[in-house]
């Protein structure tokens, strides 16, 4: 029987939505892959993943519709926001993939390509495979997860900023951000979908908060 708890995952065509929504319904949650207005503004809980670049999550973002519609509900009715991966990206005022790109400005940060000296046989661009992260902060989605788990990562881009929100580090080539959590918003640049029994903790927690 499916929980009350309703969840939307946001469609705007950069891919990946069938693997997070069976992450949802592995959960018992209620579920749905959708781009229209009124179910995400109906949904208690909100879902970005993605897989591409920033300016084209960006361009999707706003020939639909969904950068205002998304800001109305994560941050003035403050539902809880999971992004995932590019959905983790998009949330930053600005990324440099093909160029400078403003985000949905809802944290002080940008998005950048890894950029590190040493052995790069051993750490490859993209950043593709299994990889630990080391909780710096409290984070209510790591309950019940130990610190050092192992998450699954595909990106050649990461998430920096200044703002106390990181909850997550990763080490590839460099230290980088692995998560975030600010209020209502919790972000991971790796994919909870894919990474597994960890992975759906994750997807639990975010289920129930």
């Amino acid at each position: 029987m499916l929980s009350s708890s309703s969840v939307v995952v946001v469609d705007y065509q950069m891919g990946n939505l069938r693997s997070v929504e069976k992450s949802f319904q592995k959960m018992n949650c209620s579920v749905e892959i959708t781009s229209d207005h009124k179910a995400i503004q109906k949904a208690e809980k909100i879902v970005l993943p993605g897989v591409g670049s920033f300016r084209d999550g960006m361009k999707n973002l706003e020939k639909l519709g969904l950068a205002d519609v998304l800001r109305k509900e994560v941050i003035l009715n403050k539902k809880p926001f999971l992004g995932i991966c590019l959905g983790m990206h998009l949330i930053a005022k600005k990324g440099y993939e093909n160029g400078q790109t403003c985000g949905l400005n809802w944290l002080d940060a940008e998005v950048v390509r890894f950029d590190f000296q040493g052995d790069l046989k051993k750490n490859k661009i993209p950043h593709v495979g299994w990889n630990s992260v080391r909780y710096v902060n409290t984070c209510d989605l790591y309950s019940h997860i130990p610190n050092n788990g192992d998450f699954y990562f595909v990106h050649s881009y990461h998430f920096r900023t200044n703002e106390d929100v990181v909850t997550g580090i990763t080490t590839h080539g460099i230290d980088f951000v692995s998560s975030i959590q600010k209020d209502n918003i919790y972000a991971f640049q790796f994919h909870p979908e894919k990474s597994q029994q960890l992975g759906l903790e994750i997807i639990n927690n975010f289920s129930k908060c």
